[in-house]
């Protein structure tokens, strides 16, 4: 008998099915892939290979294949194969960010879509950026999207929308709440498939809220300096780093 799936293996089914009816009308993937390009071409013109960690269905990937050698990693199964079916031979890796090896350097490393935030404390961000950092060649830009500052966190709000997508309608909502140094949310789908069915599903999303000074003596830590552009890029800045050591 094959053992029983966790809650957490069939959300990550449920979810990878629908994440790209959800985020294709959520972000704007050729802007932001266009200016990421332009953060590490500004800082290593003859950038040419980039890896992205948890890079998820490989949504960004796609836009980055058009610029780059890439290769992506991500922690989910589920996420992987909708990748991999799309990305047809680009490399994807399944590994855990704080402590992945895949025995070779990049020109660039991004962690994109707050990924970052679904670590532990301040030892799981050093030693992610740690991990990011030491597959750098030398010279090589680090680009990490953080989660909602600490400073900046309100407390939390409801998050609601619907998206409409190739395969189906999706409705979410949810409320953001703070637990201690954390931000967690119960979030709800309902999801409409082309034959009229309706299914629901619930995900507890829960998200370290980090400084930027946690976030900053990281990348010092690793071995590459730091800078944190507020705009520009997404509504939650992003970090840059060089690698120098």
């Amino acid at each position: 008998m094959a053992a029983a799936r966790s809650a957490e293996s069939i959300y990550q089914e449920n979810f990878a099915e629908i994440y790209d009816d959800v985020y294709r009308g959520h972000r704007d993937y050729q802007r932001e892939t266009e200016r990421l390009r332009q953060l590490v071409h500004e800082r290593h013109p003859a950038a040419r290979t980039l890896l992205d960690v948890a890079c998820g269905t490989g949504e960004h990937l796609v836009h980055l294949g058009r610029v780059f050698d890439v290769e992506g990693l991500d922690l989910a199964e589920p996420m992987l194969r909708v990748a991999a079916a799309k990305l047809g031979g680009v490399p994807v890796h399944q590994g855990d960010m704080r402590k992945f090896d895949l025995g070779r350097s990049f020109d660039a490393v991004s962690c994109l879509f707050s990924s970052i935030g679904y670590l532990g404390g301040t030892d799981d961000l050093d030693a992610a950026v740690g991990a990011m950092a030491a597959h750098l060649t030398p010279g090589g830009v680090l680009v990490i999207e953080p989660w909602i500052l600490r400073e900046r966190w309100n407390g939390g709000d409801l998050v609601q929308a619907q998206f409409s997508g190739d395969r189906a309608t999706v409705s979410r909502m949810g409320r953001w709440y703070t637990s201690g140094d954390r931000s967690q949310v119960e979030m709800h789908y309902l999801v409409a498939g082309p034959d009229g069915t309706v299914r629901h599903f619930v995900n507890q999303q829960d998200l370290a809220l980090f400084s930027r000074d946690e976030y900053e003596a990281a990348f010092v830590a690793s071995g590459c300096t730091v800078e944190y552009l507020a705009d520009g890029y997404a509504d939650r800045g992003v970090f840059v780093g060089v690698r120098t050591s």
